[in-house]
């Protein structure tokens, strides 16, 4: 058996490097199935100013339940 040999890490992220990352929360409005497929899922996404559209492809079989 080979030796397992773990990949290194990683130097940390500096402040000024932290601080020009864009990083936006959104709440999920909207989640509909795509027609002609199986697994992709259509979510719209609302961050405050502005929604999107994503295209996410994990659907399983049961319903997805919207509280």
């Amino acid at each position: 058996m080979n030796e397992f040999t773990p990949a290194p890490v990683k130097p940390l992220v500096t402040i000024d490097a932290l601080e020009s990352f864009d990083i936006r929360v959104g709440t999920i409005e909207r989640v509909e199935e795509v027609s002609l497929s199986e697994k992709l899922m259509k979510l719209t996404v609302n961050f405050g100013d502005h929604s999107r559209t994503f295209s996410q492809g994990s659907r399983k079989s049961e319903p997805i339940r919207v509280r």
